[in-house]
């Protein structure tokens, strides 16, 4: 079986998550799965960075900004690997641009237009783990571009879908897709499959469990997303074709 995970930063936040990220991800390996990791930025370190570019030059171009960016998911990626290659398990760290994913060009909001998995393929057939820096790819000019706040989600999806994965994994700090926020309401009811367009409404009604654009993929792609607790590994919510 082919299983795509990705890891949001609050899920990797600490050395403890990592390692049970990676550990997760080599239990699943040794039992015969192909698994591919994607992870964001650990904890707040998107945040830090804005924050600095901002300081640095309130105007600077897009550009810039998307390449700055990009390092706090590519400093994730190679944590991952040398967390899951201590634990004895062969790993490689990928960039958006090794791991092959395209994108149209524009900075900070950029869509993806075609995965080339010729790289992920080979590091699979030898038997690693690659662990992908989601949020990012390149333009046709080979510049660095980003997805948007969330783009990691998408990421994972694109790389199911080019990759024709049987699992698409998005691990949160949530433990699924629920009608409205648990953290504040405590009626709050937890969805175990949820269709493409009301997942859809909620985000357009402000859930921020997922990236707008990883639906919309999903959904023209035919790619069921599952959203789980990276704390307790229990299952979660499905997002599917509810037709």
């Amino acid at each position: 079986m082919r299983i795509v995970q990705k890891y949001g930063g609050t899920s990797l936040a600490d050395a403890g998550l990592v390692r049970a990220a990676a550990r997760r991800a080599v239990g699943l390996a040794r039992q015969g799965h192909k698994v591919v990791m994607v992870v964001s930025a650990q904890g707040q370190t998107t945040d830090e960075l804005l924050k600095e570019a901002v300081r640095i030059n309130r105007r600077g171009s897009a550009r810039e900004l998307d390449a700055y960016m990009a390092a706090g998911e590519q400093l994730s990626a190679a944590l991952m690997a040398m967390a899951i290659g201590a634990i004895g398990w062969p790993s490689v760290s990928l960039t958006g641009l090794q791991a092959g994913i395209r994108t149209d060009d524009r900075h900070g909001d950029a869509r993806i237009t075609q995965v080339d998995t010729d790289r992920l393929e080979r590091e699979l057939a030898a038997g690693k783990i690659p662990v992908v820096a989601g949020f990012q790819g390149v333009d046709a000019a080979g510049d660095i571009t980003t997805l948007g706040r969330g783009g990691s989600d998408t990421t994972a999806v694109a790389l199911a879908a080019w990759l024709g994965a049987d699992k698409c994994q998005i691990y949160t700090d949530v433990d699924g897709i629920y009608d409205r926020d648990p953290r504040l309401y405590a009626d709050a009811v937890r969805f175990g499959r949820i269709g493409y367009g009301r997942m859809l409404d909620l985000i357009e009604n402000g859930a921020q469990v997922l990236h707008k654009p990883s639906v919309e993929l999903a959904r023209d792609r035919g790619i069921c997303v599952e959203v789980l607790s990276a704390f307790t590994g229990d299952p979660g919510t499905l997002v599917t074709d509810m037709e």
